[in-house]
């Protein structure tokens, strides 16, 4: 051990004297949290939406109004069907609503009255979230209208008493942020181990380790535990901009953050150093790291459920190392659970390391 002592001390003063490397370890997760938590966001606001109002009528200035009361709406007031429908075409809005005329007296007479509402659907996402959004707006202008004109009229209702679990406020960035630290930690560790091979093979200051009785393992844990004691410290400092910035809360065990963290590492330590074993150049070394970690993290979890994917991706999910990262973070972090409830996640994490070490160490040459 006293060999891989001096191999991790050299590594050490390779990295504090490398003016990259050390910010790129320091300083790159603080803005990565802070910038992908707040960019990476589902909940969608001023959808602009323009308004023809035939009716002109109370009942409608109402809706249009409780619409833009909302939050979610911009109202674009619109003289016509075929105006609103030229804004849409020229991305000048994201939706439109048509009240016809006889609005109001349809609703007194009939009890419903027929309204037209669309929306550009080029981004599916924003289309659904903002037909929702606008759907229950008018449903509870409906509501109101039925217990304003007809207070005495019996209705027959249910009363629904819900609940939002372990995120109370559906605040994104709670759910977003604990997955957001998993893939950065990923990221940066991967990438630096697949290019710091690659890198002293490039220079030539490879060959002088090759010429010693080094042994393979040795050197590769000298080569891997610096950068294992350091994806701690990005976690520490991902889970304190975590909480100073955003608040998350941290219900689970941090002890058992970090001792997954450091059972974690090694997985993509070996996938790094697995990928510079077969790399002759940093380029190469770099478009294959990310090759495999934009599936890793598109597959994840992180933006969309795992349990929505095809059935074949969630198979595939099963040697993603990031989708157990992500699932641990959220499950720990929001919910408060202990090991009882990840061992199963623990212990494939536990096999994926082990394999992806072994192959590190027995593909690697002791070559220039």
């Amino acid at each position: 051990m006293r060999t891989v002592f001096f191999l991790v001390q050299k590594e050490f003063l390779q990295i504090f004297r490398n003016r990259t490397m050390l910010p790129l370890l320091l300083i790159m997760p603080v803005f990565q949290t802070i910038l992908l938590s707040f960019a990476a966001n589902y909940e969608i606001k001023n959808l602009s939406m323009a308004v023809v109002d035939h009716d002109n009528s109370p009942a409608s200035r109402q809706l249009v109004s409780k619409l833009g009361a909302s939050g979610y709406f911009k109202i674009d007031h619109t003289l016509n069907a075929q105006m609103a429908e030229k804004k849409m075409a020229f991305d000048q809005v994201d939706m439109t609503l048509e009240i016809p005329n006889h609005f109001e007296r349809q609703l007194v007479r009939e009890n419903q009255a027929p309204l037209s509402l669309h929306a550009n659907a080029i981004n599916a996402t924003k289309a659904g979230l903002g037909m929702g959004y606008a759907q229950q707006i008018i449903r509870e202008f409906n509501q109101e209208i039925a217990q304003e004109w007809s207070p005495n009229t019996p209705n027959t209702t249910v009363a629904l008493s819900y609940s939002n679990w372990y995120n109370p406020k559906l605040d994104y960035k709670t759910f977003m942020v604990p997955g957001i630290l998993g893939v950065i930690v990923s990221l940066i560790i991967c990438f630096l181990t697949a290019l710091n091979i690659v890198r002293e093979r490039e220079i030539g200051t490879i060959e002088q380790i090759n010429v010693t009785p080094v042994k393979k393992w040795q050197f590769i844990l000298g080569k891997l535990l610096p950068l294992w004691l350091l994806s701690l410290v990005m976690m520490t400092i991902g889970l304190s901009v975590g909480k100073l910035a955003f608040d998350i809360p941290m219900l689970g065990s941090l002890g058992l953050v970090f001792g997954y963290t450091a059972l974690f590492t090694p997985c993509m330590l070996g996938l790094g150093f697995l990928i510079s074993n077969y790399s002759d150049s940093q380029q190469q070394a770099m478009f294959t790291a990310w090759f495999f970690l934009i599936i890793f993290i598109l597959m994840s979890g992180l933006f969309t459920p795992i349990s929505s994917m095809p059935e074949w991706a969630q198979i595939a999910n099963k040697i993603n190392p990031v989708a157990y990262f992500v699932e641990f973070m959220r499950l720990v972090l929001l919910k408060g659970a202990g090991f009882a409830d990840i061992k199963q996640n623990f212990y494939s994490v536990l096999t994926y390391a082990t394999i992806s070490n072994a192959l590190a160490v027995w593909t690697y040459r002791k070559r220039a």
